[in-house]
């Protein structure tokens, strides 16, 4: 399928398409968090964007800089994201449950040069582990960073009005865009196109360590837009969102979607189903997010029944697969009958099919929709590369507007995602009907989707080689009634050593976000192996199945 720019719905840079929406919205709600009473109409969110764009100009952050962002869904993370848009620079966005581990890693591998934090998110520390990884913010002076590990960072900002020493507080830094003239920021934000970078998020693709996945204005604003129109937005929707903002579910699927309509971010700062509800109820939403676990929360809070849930008429549930009952309840008892179901991965911006909200029920569970418009679909014979008939299973291949400019400082790995012909590979199996909606049967490697969270064993493998007692791990996705999988690892121990269930997992939870933690840990002498030597990891799979008492071919997540 060809398609070119202008059949798209955009190709404006984000910076000046938010300010278009802005003159055309300008009184409407754009930004509203019911739990603290926050409310900024489109002009009031420009104004605080403006601000702190030029702030950031002030200390030295512009065009192609990497700027993190490690933070929950406060309100100022969508500041950061739409001033680092109007300065060109790139937002990186980071997993709120990273441990020191895992931001080292980013830290180094995305050349970031400034980072803005929050205090804490559940059990990590922000503050202390930046204190352990760059010492140097002590003692240096705030926006001349010098760090022997982190060469490249530069400044810190602390996403509120505490004094951190080595940070800028977010009223200073709002402060020093009050006093700095508007024109070097209307000039920069002129000179930015769509196919810029302006988004950067870290998935592991297919296999591997991290990749920071490179998304232009192009990829993104137009993705938001297709997904907004699968769900029929308007001005007057006003779409809660308790996903995360740093995934592409939350910044692509809900905000951009919302901007390109119009309409207004219903925020959650952290998922609580009864804050959602209670938004939900307080702001008449028309529209909610989640994966199929945060509706099952919310379908069985005990004070369900109190909430007036009326308003809801459509909405993404994502992530993982949606238990029929689940979906039912969800248009029954919460009256969102228009709900969606969206498949796609960060590469692609992400979402390439969906449904409608006038599709059946069935094929809101069985299905993952028809492909979005302007981008090109297939199910090919991961063998032959040839197209797979209707019914019969192949990898899913996407090409169009939407796939990624390629991983940061990875053209191998690039290259092994995007074939000549411009398709991103998606490395899950699936199938398409007569009618041209797609299904996803397996997973050619094998990632691990635990609650909406794609998790990929080799990196959990190789950290916990670095477990002393560990001789060698192998790690798999184990069946779970609630997360649908969670982690399990198989370990051999080292000679001579005793180590434990408890201790492996401990070892992992100080180390890394708890959801990549291990579950379940077996202890074998050895790995079940092909006759040439590979470790067959379906194996695995059913003997942590058999040791859980899960029966064999269920997926008891269903």
């Amino acid at each position: 399928m060809a398609w070119t720019n202008d059949q798209l719905h955009t190709d404006l840079p984000l910076g000046r398409y938010f300010e278009m929406q802005v003159a055309k919205h300008a009184d409407n709600d754009f930004i509203v968090y019911p739990d603290r009473d926050l409310r900024w109409t489109y002009a009031q969110f420009d104004e605080r964007v403006d601000q702190l764009a030029k702030g950031l100009l002030a200390i030295g952050i512009g065009k192609g800089d990497h700027v993190g962002v490690w933070a929950r869904n406060i309100p100022d993370w969508l500041t950061l994201c739409f001033a680092t848009a109007k300065i060109g620079a790139v937002l990186v966005t980071v997993n709120p449950v990273y441990k020191a581990h895992e931001l080292a890693y980013v830290l180094k591998q995305s050349d970031m040069k400034a980072l803005a934090i929050i205090d804490s998110f559940r059990d990590v520390d922000y503050v202390e582990i930046i204190r352990q990884l760059v010492p140097e913010a002590a003692t240096q002076q705030r926006g001349h960073l010098e760090s022997a590990e982190f060469p490249k960072l530069k400044s810190l900002l602390y996403m509120g009005p505490e004094k951190h020493r080595g940070f800028y507080s977010m009223p200073e830094m709002l402060v020093l865009g009050e006093n700095m003239p508007d024109e070097p920021l209307r000039e920069i934000t002129a000179t930015r196109h769509a196919d810029d970078v302006v988004n950067m998020q870290y998935t592991s693709g297919t296999t591997g360590f991290p990749k920071g996945v490179m998304l232009t204005s192009r990829n993104i604003l137009n993705n938001g837009f297709y997904i907004g129109e699968r769900q029929d937005f308007t001005p007057a929707d006003r779409v809660c969102l308790p996903v995360p903002y740093f995934h592409c579910f939350g910044i692509v699927l809900g905000v951009l979607a919302i901007l390109t309509h119009g309409a207004t971010v219903v925020g959650v700062e952290q998922f609580d189903p009864l804050l959602v509800l209670a938004a939900v109820q307080k702001e008449r939403a028309t529209a909610l997010y989640g994966v199929p676990t945060m509706f099952i929360a919310e379908l069985n809070h005990p004070m369900f029944d109190m909430f007036d849930l009326t308003s809801l008429r459509t909405g993404i549930m994502a992530g993982s697969p949606c238990p029929v009952e689940t979906m039912r309840q969800v248009i029954d008892r919460m009256h969102a009958s228009e709900l969606t179901i969206c498949y796609g991965l960060t590469e692609t911006s992400p979402v390439f099919t969906q449904t409608t909200t006038d599709d059946s029920l069935e094929r809101k569970c069985e299905t993952i929709g028809r492909q979005h418009d302007q981008v090109d679909v297939r199910v090919i014979d991961p063998e032959t590369g040839e197209d797979c008939p209707p019914g019969v299973p192949g990898e899913l291949c996407c090409r169009g507007y939407n796939v990624m400019k390629g991983y940061y400082n990875m053209p191998e790995a690039t290259a092994a995602a995007i074939d000549a012909d411009g398709y991103l590979h998606s490395g899950d199996l699936g199938t398409v009907d007569e009618d041209g909606y797609y299904r996803i049967t397996g997973r050619i490697k094998d990632m691990i989707i635990r609650g909406g969270e794609n998790i990929y064993p080799r990196e959990i493998e190789e950290f916990l080689y670095t477990m002393p007692g560990v001789e060698d791990a192998q790690v798999i996705g184990v069946p779970d009634a609630k997360y649908g999988e969670v982690v399990g690892a198989f370990v051999r121990r080292s000679a001579g050593s005793e180590i434990t269930e408890e201790d492996v997992q401990e070892y992992a939870r100080a180390r890394m976000a708890r959801y990549k933690a291990p579950r379940h840990v077996f202890f074998v002498d050895e790995f079940p192996l092909t006759a040439s030597g590979k470790i067959q990891k379906y194996k695995l799979r059913d003997m942590a199945k058999e040791a859980l008492g899960i029966q064999i071919g269920v997926y008891s997540g269903e």
